[in-house]
């Protein structure tokens, strides 16, 4: 029969233990540092309406309150739509001028679910999913990366 490895207490070393009394284990969540670089929202009322983005996502930029973001369409070019942000005051953030013609343009309708990736420097990649949870999928035909151009909604072109 096989001896088994047991510290002075007389306990085995167990999973992960490295046998000196010090855990290999991660810290608990509370003592992470918060990343939120990725995030959903679910359309359940008018998609051209302004948006509500997580309070967590508004607490992650801490106290950093940019007048606007840049939306990147994943896989539909390098155009950036500018939209304006609002903050409530009481730590909300909104998606607010501008984003009537980017879900316009990407489809968005009620039901969708709409994936956000922060890439820093107040960009945020979107992916736009729709009521079967299945990803819409662009590509544009606009050379035009202009973000001035807004106000003309081009959309993305729905793949055959």
């Amino acid at each position: 029969m096989a001896s088994t490895s047991r510290t002075p207490t007389g306990r085995g070393r167990g999973r992960g233990g490295r046998g000196d009394g010090s855990s290999s284990l991660p810290p608990p969540p509370s003592t992470l540092p918060l990343i939120i670089e990725e995030f959903f929202i679910i359309v359940y009322e008018d998609p051209l309406v302004k948006k509500a983005l997580p309070k967590k996502f508004a607490d992650y930029l801490d106290g950093k309150e940019p007048a606007k973001v840049y939306l990147r369409a994943a896989d539909c070019g390098p155009r950036l739509w500018t939209v304006e942000v609002l903050f409530d005051g009481q730590g909300r953030m909104y998606l607010d001028k501008g984003w009537e013609n980017f879900a316009i343009a990407h489809g968005v309708d009620f039901g969708c679910f709409v994936h956000f990736k922060y890439e820093g420097d107040d960009v945020l990649t979107v992916k736009v999913f729709d009521g079967t949870m299945c990803r819409k999928y662009y590509y544009s035909d606009d050379e035009d990366t202009d973000d001035e151009s807004d106000d003309d909604v081009k959309p993305c072109i729905h793949p055959l």
